[in-house]
């Protein structure tokens, strides 16, 4: 899935929600709800991911959730911080069960936790 498409993705999944949000290579986004007006968001992201991000053996970030994409297709994977959040899509799973879809987006999420690849941000802060 191209940067682009990943952007339109969140633009939908965000829809109508003030919150700023900096999405990375993989698909994981993290929301910006209360950023102050001076603050660098891929900074305050790429700190949030850098410790939410990476799987860690026996640490809270093995614990997942999955949530349809409404309006989909794909699936949104949550974890231990609830403003951390990413986007498995259709064509990434053969098994769209709950568990394959969350370990695929867990995967992804450790990915970007660890190359903290930062591919889009979207300021939604009023001005």
């Amino acid at each position: 899935m191209s940067a682009a498409d990943l952007v339109n993705v969140w633009r939908r999944a965000v829809k109508g929600d003030a919150k700023s949000w900096v999405l990375f290579a993989h698909g994981t986004c993290v929301l910006l709800p209360d950023p102050s007006p001076d603050a660098d968001l891929a900074a305050q992201a790429i700190g949030i991911l850098r410790e939410y991000g990476p799987v860690r053996p026996d640490g809270p970030a093995g614990d997942f959730g999955v949530l349809p994409l409404d309006p989909g297709p794909g699936w949104i994977v949550w974890g231990p911080h609830g403003e951390v959040l990413t986007y498995v899509g259709p064509d990434e799973v053969e098994d769209d069960s709950d568990l394959a879809v969350g370990r695929w987006g867990q995967s992804k999420r450790d990915w970007d936790g660890h190359e903290l690849e930062v591919i889009h941000v979207e300021d939604r802060r009023v001005a």
